[in-house]
C-alpha cells in the first residue's frame, strides 16, 4: 500500500479549490545598440508570495503593478530610483485591481476592478488619494490602453471570447471594430494608432487601428501565438516565449529573433511585458520555477493541507497512469480522492530521491511510506500557466535486473554509431513515442531506417547521461545530446522486456 492506492476509489466532492498562479515582475535596464538589444542590472521588484502581474511605467522612474496582500490584489507603485515599493494606491476590500495604467493628463490611473460579487468593471482612481470612480457602465472590460485622455480602446469580454471596443467617454459611445482579439493593447510610439492581436486565424496577428477612421493593417504574425507583446519604439516589438525575449523589427525583419535567453531557474513562462517611455528599461512578469511548485505540493501533502496541494493543481488536472491510463481528471475528484485517503491513513509522507527538469516538466522518484509500509514509485508532473497540468504515475510493473545494464549498451553503440550493436539492443517489434503516445517508429526495420541516417549525417553525434531514474524495468534517463553543433536536453523512458528495449518514450 502506498500514497496512489486510493486513485482507483470512486469519489464525489462539491469542493473546487481556486487559486491563482505565483508570478513575480522583473525589471531590467535596457539598451538599444545597433540593433542589438542588451538587458542588465535585473531586479525581481515584487519579491511577494503571491500573485505580482500586470505591469506598466507611471513615468520613467515609476512601475505599476497589481499585487497580492490580505487575500485581495492591489496596485502597487514601485519607484526605481530608491529601489523600493513606495506606496499603495489603491484599497479595496470587497475587491481587487488588475492591469493599471496611467491616464494621459491626469493624475490617476485607470484598472480592472473585480469585485467579491464577481462584478468586473474599469475604475478610475486618484493617484494620492485613492478615490475611485467607475469610468464605462455595462462593459467588461478585461484590458485596456488610453489612445487620449477621453478615447479607450478595449478587450472587452462577451459569451467566450473578447471584442475590441472603442470607447468615447465625452459623448459615451461605444463601438465594436472586431470580434476576437486578445488582451495586448498598445499605443504605438509616434503614431495615431493603436496595436492589438486579432485572433482570427489559427496563426495569431499583431494589427493596427486608427480609432478615429477605424483603419486596420496587419503589422505582424505573434510568435508562436504569443499572448503578450509591447512596443520598445515605432519599429521593434519585443514579446516573451518561455523563458526568452524575442523581437521583430517591422522595417527589416522576416521573422522573429532571439534577444535573450534566461538560464535562471526563477524566470519561467514570461509574459506581461512592458518598456518605459524613453524605452531603456524592460519590466515583464515571470512564473515561478516548475521544481518549486512541484515541491510545494510535496510538502503539502506531507503535512497533510488538503487545500495547500490542491492549489497547486489547474482546475482540469489530469492524473493518469503512464503512459495514458487516465485515473481521474479534475480538482473536484482530486480533493475528494486525498481527503478520503488522509482519513483512512495515520501516516502519509513521500521523500523525493531524485528529480530530473526538462523545461516544464518535473520527474520526482519518490520512496513513501503509508502506515508503515515502503513504497517505490515516479511521479511526472506537466507544468502550465504556473499550476500542475497533469501528473503521471509510473510503478514498478515488475523487476527487471537487467534493464540498466542494456540501456547502457545502446547508448555506448549510439556515440560509438555502431549501428548493428545498436539494434541489437532493442526487440523486434519495438516502438518509439513521443510523450505521452504518438508513435513515431514501429519496428525494427522503421528504427534501423531512422536511426542509419542519423548516424551518417551527424558526425558528432554523441549522448551524455545527466541523471538516471530506475524504476522495475523501465529506465528514464535524462541526457545531454550534441548534433552537427548544436547541444540540448532531453529525457527518454526505456522500457525492457525478455533482454530487449522494446518501448521507447521521448519527452520533449
Amino acid at each position: 500500500m502506498n500514497r496512489i492506492f486510493f486513485f482507483t476509489l470512486v469519489l464525489f466532492a462539491s469542493i473546487c479549490i481556486q487559486g491563482q498562479v505565483n508570478t513575480d515582475v522583473y525589471l531590467f535596464d535596457l539598451k538599444l545598440e545597433g540593433g542589438n538589444i542588451m538587458l542588465s542590472n535585473p531586479k525581481n521588484i515584487s519579491n511577494n508570495e503571491g500573485y505580482d502581474n500586470q505591469p506598466s511605467f507611471l513615468n520613467d522612474r515609476t512601475v505599476l503593478f497589481s499585487s497580492t496582500r490580505n487575500n485581495q490584489t492591489d496596485i502597487l507603485r514601485f519607484n526605481i530610483e530608491a529601489g523600493s515599493t513606495t506606496s499603495w494606491i489603491t484599497n479595496t476590500p470587497k475587491g481587487s485591481e488588475y492591469s493599471p495604467l496611467k491616464i494621459p493628463n491626469k493624475n490617476a490611473v485607470s484598472a480592472i476592478r473585480l469585485d467579491l460579487d464577481g462584478l468586473q468593471r474599469l475604475y478610475q482612481y486618484d493617484i494620492d488619494k485613492g478615490n475611485s470612480k467607475q469610468l464605462l457602465e455595462d462593459l467588461k472590460v478585461g484590458y485596456h490602453v488610453w489612445y487620449n485622455d477621453h478615447i479607450l480602446v478595449s478587450s472587452v469580454l462577451v459569451k467566450d471570447r473578447m471584442d475590441l471596443v472603442v470607447s468615447n467617454l465625452r459623448d459615451s459611445t461605444n463601438y465594436t471594430f472586431q470580434k476576437n482579439v486578445g488582451r495586448s493593447l498598445w499605443k504605438i510610439p509616434d503614431s495615431d494608432l493603436i496595436s492589438y492581436i486579432s485572433k482570427e486565424q489559427d496563426v495569431w496577428q499583431i494589427k493596427s487601428l486608427d480609432p478615429i477612421s477605424g483603419a486596420t493593417k496587419k503589422i505582424a504574425d505573434t510568435y508562436k501565438n504569443a499572448e503578450d507583446m509591447c512596443w520598445l519604439n515605432n519599429s521593434i516589438i519585443l514579446t516573451g516565449s518561455q523563458k526568452s525575449i524575442m523581437k521583430f523589427d517591422t522595417t527589416l525583419d522576416i521573422e522573429w529573433n532571439p534577444v535573450i535567453t534566461f538560464k535562471q531557474d526563477e524566470i519561467n513562462n514570461i509574459s506581461r511585458i512592458a518598456v518605459n517611455p524613453s524605452g531603456n528599461r524592460l519590466a515583464f512578469v515571470a512564473e515561478e520555477s516548475p521544481t518549486v511548485i512541484v515541491q510545494k505540493q510535496v510538502e503539502a501533502f506531507n503535512k497533510r493541507d488538503l487545500k495547500a496541494f490542491v492549489s497547486c493543481y489547474r482546475n482540469n488536472v489530469l492524473v493518469q497512469r503512464f503512459p495514458n491510463d487516465t485515473m481521474y481528471v479534475g480538482r473536484v475528484d482530486m480533493t475528494a480522492n486525498y481527503r478520503r485517503f488522509y482519513e483512512n491513513t495515520k501516516e502519509a509522507k513521500v521523500e523525493v530521491t531524485n528529480r530530473i527538469r526538462l523545461r516544464n516538466k518535473v520527474i520526482d522518484e519518490e520512496t513513501s511510506t503509508v502506515n508503515g509500509r515502503k513504497g517505490h514509485q515516479v511521479a511526472l508532473y506537466e507544468i502550465k500557466n504556473g499550476l500542475i497540468a497533469s501528473m503521471t504515475f509510473i510503478f514498478p510493473e515488475w523487476v527487471t535486473e537487467d534493464a540498466e545494464s542494456i540501456v547502457n549498451e545502446q547508448l555506448k553503440a549510439y556515440n560509438n554509431k555502431d549501428l548493428d550493436a545498436f539494434m541489437g539492443a532493442f526487440s523486434e517489434d519495438v516502438e518509439l513515442f513521443t510523450f505521452p503516445n504518438k508513435l513515431d517508429i514501429k519496428g525494427q526495420a522503421q528504427l534501423r531506417k531512422s536511426y542509419s541516417s542519423l548516424f551518417e549525417k551527424t558526425p558528432d553525434l554523441h549522448c551524455d547521461i545527466k541523471n538516471r531514474i530506475v524504476i522495475g524495468n523501465k529506465v528514464i534517463d535524462e541526457e545531454y545530446i550534441t548534433a552537427n553543433g548544436s547541444k540540448f536536453s532531453a529525457v527518454a523512458i526505456y522500457e525492457v522486456k525478455n533482454g530487449k528495449i522494446s518501448k521507447v518514450t521521448f519527452l520533449q
